[in-house]
């Protein structure tokens, strides 16, 4: 019979990549509160820090890491003292990513393969790193930040969507090939979320309406509303705790119904 208790995350050790700020911050703060011990990293000092004190604010000791998920043997050591400081992984969210926003003939190949490496390869890297831990322990959740990019494509995104393509069935494979070992390995597809790097597309304009894209997003959105960052805690913690434990190879997408949409007709 399910209980709440299958939601605790008490004693299990969770790395959330990229964890600084925004979606990473919520969903690690989520997890902590839950009873998970964090371990997040950046590539950057400075901002390793200032995740640090903001995990303070909310009373949460998080362990930052310096680490660059796209170079492997930064990944392993990272992993490496993880285990060392925390104990073995039992929770990976492969969340750091970036976006370029440029039309596909006007970007260069090296802009491109530098978001598949971070938004693709990162967590093939980190998936990696930990799968042997998981398995010697006998469980395992990894939970990748997916995208409604991984479903569909939009003016300027050409890297994005392939890495986010791509991840969506890298989660599908995973869950296909160390299910037998008792690790679930699924997605969470954010729909438009509102953080400090959207905040742009949402600024009152000076005639005082909404900005186009911002009216674009709430019409196309039956929740008409953007996502708060809040509102991917909930099911990050479902899909890190034991009451996902027959839920393999899905992406759950949080998206206020944009993806169920066809949109209004026109008038």
């Amino acid at each position: 019979m399910i209980s709440l208790d299958s939601f605790s995350l008490k004693g299990k050790v969770a790395l959330v990549t990229g964890g600084t700020y925004g979606i990473g911050f919520a969903i690690a703060s989520a997890l902590a509160k839950a009873g998970a011990k964090i371990a997040f990293n950046d590539r950057n000092q400075e901002k390793l820090d200032e995740g640090i004190a903001n995990y303070k604010k909310l009373g949460i000791d998080a362990k930052g890491y310096i680490c660059d998920v796209t170079h492997e043997d930064e990944v392993i050591k990272m992993v490496e003292d993880i285990k060392n400081e925390l104990g073995t992984i039992d929770i990976l969210v492969n969340n750091a990513g970036i976006i370029k926003r440029i039309p596909m003939t006007e970007m260069a190949a090296t802009d491109f393969r530098q978001v598949v490496d971070i938004d693709l390869v990162g967590p093939f890297i980190c998936a990696k790193a930990v799968i042997p831990g998981m398995i010697e322990k006998g469980h395992g959740k990894i939970i990748n930040i997916c995208s409604m990019m991984s479903e569909l494509g939009r003016e300027t995104v050409s890297a994005y969507a392939a890495a986010k393509g791509g991840l969506k069935m890298l989660t599908k494979n995973i869950a296909s090939e160390y299910g037998e070992f008792n690790i679930q390995c699924n997605g969470i597809g954010p729909g438009y979320i509102a953080t400090p790097q959207t905040a742009p597309l949402r600024e009152v304009q000076p005639d005082g309406s909404r900005h186009p894209f911002d009216q674009f997003i709430v019409a196309k959105t039956p929740a008409a509303r953007w996502g708060t960052p809040e509102d991917l805690q909930g099911p990050a913690v479902f899909l890190a705790s034991d009451a996902s434990n027959f839920v393999n190879g899905h992406i759950l997408y949080v998206d206020g119904g944009i993806l169920a949409y066809i949109g209004k007709q026109p008038k």
